[in-house]
């Protein structure tokens, strides 16, 4: 693998997938790797319980989808039935090749755990550990997540809900330390013992 853009692309989606190391991508279905190919990336994924297992190689060309949709591709590829031609099929290490092609498939929704795990992650970069903004995250509600957040700078915890979507909220990620502090969308906590007030962006 050559092309920087191509290693920048397999290097997305493997920490992409990483998650779902120790969680099925949908019922029966479980990451076994990620694996470079030729202008594509190559996920490999064991279907099926332990006595009738099988396992696939689902290539996915890196000029069709960004690495963001490999997941939503995946789990519409397993969850529904496919058809593939004899030439996208094939055999490689053990496993039972497919050459998918995106443009045909659309990506099947992301589970609310999927969505919450963006935001947080989001949130919660590597160079946060000695000035955290992320301190505690709850799922409640209809599809809510209520961030816990502290600013170095203010005391006192807030509680931000916002609505869990099917893409990721990235203004709103990126705008969240000015919006916990405006009074707008500030009201009290009576019931949540974990923040000192609560500040309301569901409809942001």
């Amino acid at each position: 693998m050559t092309d920087p853009k191509d290693r920048e692309q397999q290097a997305d989606v493997t920490r992409r997938l990483l998650y779902f190391l120790n969680a099925p991508l949908v019922e029966y279905c479980r990451l076994r790797g990620v694996l470079p190919a030729p202008g594509a990336v190559r996920v490999a994924i064991r279907a099926g319980d332990d006595e009738n297992a099988r396992d696939f190689l689902y290539e996915i060309p890196h000029d069709t989808v960004t690495p963001y949709y490999v997941p939503g591709l995946l789990r519409a590829v397993l969850t529904g039935p496919q058809l593939y031609s004899s030439s996208d099929v094939d055999e490689v290490m053990g496993m039972t090749l497919i050459r998918l092609r995106p443009e045909e498939i659309p990506p099947g929704p992301e589970p609310l755990q999927g969505r919450a795990l963006t935001v947080a992650l989001a949130l919660s970069g590597p160079g946060d550990d000695e000035d955290p903004f992320l301190i505690g995250f709850l799922m409640h509600g209809d599809g809510l997540l209520r961030l816990y957040v502290q600013r170095t700078d203010r005391p006192g915890i807030i509680g931000a809900d916002i609505r869990l979507t099917e893409t990721p909220a990235t203004a709103l990620i990126a705008s969240l330390a000015s919006l916990v502090e405006e009074e707008q969308y500030r009201q009290p906590a009576p019931d949540d013992p974990h923040c000192d007030l609560l500040v309301d962006l569901t409809n942001w």
